[in-house]
């Protein structure tokens, strides 16, 4: 692809998102996966380069954040800042969690094994937020299953909105961006979620405030709903 700064063989587009495309292929003998920010013509073309230095620098970080912490995320193997493409490891055979969910409802009508599955997930967030590390957009998309899929083996992915802060607001919002994304992928599954965020507060060191914090935060979202 000529739009990348660095050669990528075998390369293909695998997805179009609103602040960057993705793109599969080999990379120094690695598959990866070639996170490309494009520039949004609407902003004055230097405060997008800065913008854009930033948030991959930003993304690059808290990748490396998650794996020195022991969380599982992507390893990146090369960040071009002329291009702002990330080159990162391409999680062959995995599956995203939203799917391996629709795939265990819709095959399943006991879908009591999807609890371990949220538990496993409160208990990765629970570690990401006390390294002080909040993801921005946390879905069901954007955590793998490495492969097989049945070891719930997780891997956190797309930090490219994600920032450090220890405030118990950012934290308690980034579980409410989930809990939104969450209900509205996955109908019926409010008691999973009360699974994820029951072992979430048991393995955080600080879920106290964070909790009281998402209360407040779904109020707020409530009253909007109620205001329209």
């Amino acid at each position: 692809m000529a739009e990348l700064g660095v050669p990528l063989s075998g390369s293909r587009l695998v997805q179009q998102g609103a602040e960057a495309r993705l793109y599969r292929g080999r990379f120094l003998g690695r598959a990866v996966v070639a996170k490309l920010r494009f520039p949004k013509r609407y902003r004055h073309p230097a405060l997008e380069e800065r913008l854009s230095r930033r948030r991959t620098a930003q993304e690059a970080r808290s990748l490396l954040r998650c794996r020195r912490a022991g969380i599982s995320a992507p390893v990146v193997y090369f960040v071009d800042y002329v291009s702002n493409c990330i080159y990162l490891e391409d999680i062959v055979g995995s599956m995203t969690v939203r799917d391996y969910i629709i795939s265990i409802q819709q095959r399943e009508k006991d879908a009591s094994g999807l609890f371990t599955l949220a538990e496993k997930i409160g208990e990765v967030l629970a570690r990401m937020h006390d390294e002080d590390l909040i993801h921005g957009d946390l879905t069901t998309s954007n955590i793998l299953l490495r492969p097989p899929a049945e070891k719930l083996d997780l891997v956190l992915i797309d930090f490219g909105l994600s920032f450090i802060s220890g405030l118990p607001e950012d934290k308690g919002v980034d579980l409410y961006v989930l809990e939104k994304a969450f209900l509205s992928t996955h109908p019926n599954t409010e008691t999973l979620f009360e699974a994820l965020l029951k072992k979430y507060t048991a393995m955080s060191k600080k879920s106290s405030p964070v909790i009281k914090k998402l209360d407040e935060v779904r109020l707020r979202g409530r009253k909007r709903s109620m205001v329209g």
